[in-house]
């Protein structure tokens, strides 16, 4: 994760909450560290029971970076550390058993916001990738393609196909783009809308 989003947000002056991964080492290490020695400021729980197969529990965590972050580049740019801890029950359909999974991720934020406003907005964030990047790779294919002349047009062109589906209130994208496939613009009349 480069400075420079932080510095445009800055300049733009809106606030910034980006997730700290494995690809920044020395920034995931010294925020990991601060959130295993540090009391959180505060906290925050979410509970989301029997969604898709899943119980996840999720708890938010603010921590103050103090001096752990004073030394390195990013002192000025990070106000808060947010920890997010998901714990997850998936049940398989196939043997009706449960598998729990534990994840923690790491966010940086050039303010402090309360646990419920960073809870609100990491979601918010995932309500994006689901609604965009999800259907247009998993229902269009899009890591798939071989397109390599102009791929951000085709990439416009498959998020106003997937707009249009929604607009008539497609339930299930990948068998509405079938049904079209066969059966031209009759089939959007056997289309189940929500």
């Amino acid at each position: 994760m480069p400075k420079k989003p932080f510095e445009e947000a800055a300049r733009a002056g809106v606030h910034l909450i980006a997730q700290v991964k494995d690809n920044q080492p020395t920034l995931h290490q010294a925020v990991a560290d601060l959130c295993a020695t540090t009391k959180p400021r505060e906290k925050t729980c979410t509970v989301d029971k029997n969604k898709r197969l899943r119980h996840e529990t999720r708890s938010y965590e603010i921590f103050l970076p103090r001096k752990a972050l004073a030394d390195s580049e990013w002192s000025e740019h990070v106000a808060c550390v947010i920890r997010v801890q998901r714990d997850t029950l998936k049940r398989s359909a196939a043997t009706g058993l449960w598998k729990d999974t534990h994840e923690t991720a790491y966010h940086v934020c050039d303010i402090v916001p309360s646990a419920k406003e960073a809870a609100r907005a990491i979601r918010k964030h995932w309500g994006i990738e689901n609604r965009a990047h999800y259907i247009r790779d998993c229902s269009f294919a899009e890591d798939a393609s071989r397109i390599r002349k102009n791929p951000g047009v085709f990439a416009r062109i498959r998020s106003f196909a997937a707009n249009i589906l929604r607009f008539n209130r497609t339930e299930n994208v990948g068998n509405a783009r079938y049904r079209l496939a066969i059966g031209g613009i009759a089939a959007l009349q056997s289309i189940k809308f929500m």
